[in-house]
């Protein structure tokens, strides 16, 4: 398995006026555009044949993963190897290549984008919104589930049943694995009183083939929009000589919501806090602002 689909055709509506003429992908943490955390999360599981779901706008991303001769040019003949090995960094973690979604249709639209160019292997989806820690190794261990059970396999995680409605919600069954568990059904963002649990689906998912058949039958659901959690739902009520059963790995690690704006913030101060060269300075003044704010308050 060595395919990943990163949809990345979305306005970025949220976060306007920055996102007016650069893509929220873009956007950095830190120092580094989120689009890039992704790709690295992905080549650090084995997967380096990146396809990209892009749209109007989108120009960036291609140009980030290529090569900038002029500046390389020119951080070579300052003799500036730091910079140069980051910006050269973007160009040699995979084989990046691009289709276009066309009409905003939804994320299982933009997933059966990809259909010509993953072919019939299994393959993985990752959310540029959702950053999990270089640490946790989510994604590998959802290959490990896909390898060992077959179908497909998504992340859940714990959220307050009151904000269930911002999820997809999955229904499960426990299975003799500790962090697996089987799923039963989904709903795509339920009504808190209605919801089968409060396990929420994030953005990640490793997928079998024939998903792509699932969703040239799926029709428009919330939203108006093609919704991959439909498409799962079909999926786990097939056989698994079909293609069908999905799996789920119970995720509790550390994962960063970049598609809001607060959840942003707080993501650039967290992991600044942790970095090396950043980390002992940024953390001293952040100490010293909080306290100012208190005396403020008080």
């Amino acid at each position: 398995m060595t395919k990943a689909v990163i949809p990345a055709a979305g306005l970025g509506t949220r976060f306007l006026p920055a996102t007016k003429a650069t893509p929220k992908e873009m956007l950095p943490v830190v120092d580094v555009p989120a689009i890039q955390l992704v790709v690295e999360e992905a080549v650090a599981s084995g997967l380096d044949d990146i396809l990209m779901i892009t749209g109007r706008n989108k120009r960036p991303l291609e140009d980030h993963f290529d090569r900038n001769w002029e500046l390389e040019h020119l951080l070579a003949e300052k003799g500036d190897e730091e910079r140069l090995a980051k910006v050269q960094r973007s160009t040699h973690l995979a084989d990046v290549f691009y289709v276009r979604q066309g009409d905003p249709k939804g994320l299982g639209h933009a997933i059966a984008c990809s259909a010509d160019h993953i072919g019939r292997e299994p393959f993985a989806v990752l959310l540029g919104d959702d950053l999990i820690d270089a640490r946790d190794h989510l994604l590998t261990r959802m290959l490990e589930v896909r390898e060992q059970l077959g179908g497909s396999v998504v992340a859940l995680i714990e959220v307050d049943p009151d904000t269930i409605n911002l999820y997809g919600c999955a229904s499960v069954g426990a299975t003799d694995i500790e962090d697996v568990v089987r799923v039963h059904d989904l709903v795509e963002k339920p009504d808190p009183a209605d919801a089968p649990s409060n396990l929420a689906i994030i953005g990640r998912y490793v997928l079998d083939p024939m998903v792509f058949d699932v969703l040239a039958t799926t029709p428009p659901g919330r939203g108006g929009e093609i919704q991959i959690t439909d498409a799962l739902k079909t999926l786990a009520g097939m056989p698994a000589e079909q293609g069908g059963g999905v799996h789920a790995v119970l995720f509790r690690g550390r994962r960063y919501d970049t598609g809001d704006r607060l959840d942003y913030l707080r993501t650039i101060v967290r992991l600044a806090c942790e970095r090396d060269d950043l980390g002992p300075d940024f953390t001293s003044w952040l100490r010293e602002f909080v306290a100012d704010l208190g005396e403020d308050a008080g």
